[in-house]
């Protein structure tokens, strides 16, 4: 007999059905997780999360593939009812810390740069949006997450 594996904490504190999606990090990525997000949400019937979802799920994809040395970029989208959450974890350090380069830092987005923009977006649309870690198990992991909520019906 084998020794149970503990539970790991929830991601969906409000019950409802989770999925992972696990891909190499390539520069198809963010269009995997975006076609993932959307079948997914169609099928668990929030269509009209979709497009938020989509631009929200592609900015988080997009940063861990283009600043990240992660070889997978892991999706977890937890859905109930009324919420969908999506985390999206990368394993890597920033791109040029390899051979003991650094980056730079970035300056503050303007208005005409086309890069920098992307987390403000996210928390425009998002209800709720953060940061973590792997902690413990998965030191060095980074987990970028978002909720969007159904929009309640107005009486």
């Amino acid at each position: 007999m084998s020794a149970a594996t503990p539970t790991p904490v929830q991601l969906n504190p409000l019950g409802g059905e989770s999925y992972r999606f696990t891909l190499p990090n390539t520069a198809n990525a963010p269009k995997l997780a975006r076609d993932f997000l959307t079948s997914l949400l169609r099928v668990s019937r929030h269509p009209g999360l979709v497009d938020d979802a989509r631009l929200c799920v592609t900015e988080l994809v997009t940063n861990a593939h283009c600043h990240t040395r992660t070889p997978l970029i892991r999706v977890h989208v937890a859905v109930n009812r009324k919420r969908v959450t999506v985390a999206v974890t990368d394993d890597g350090g920033p791109v040029g810390t390899a051979l003991g380069t650094t980056l730079r830092p970035v300056p503050a987005a303007t208005p005409e740069q086309e890069h920098g923009r992307g987390l403000a977006l996210v928390e425009s649309l998002a209800l709720a949006w953060g940061t973590g870690s792997g902690g413990e198990r998965h030191p060095g992991r980074t987990v970028v997450w978002f909720t969007l909520g159904r929009p309640e019906a107005t009486a």
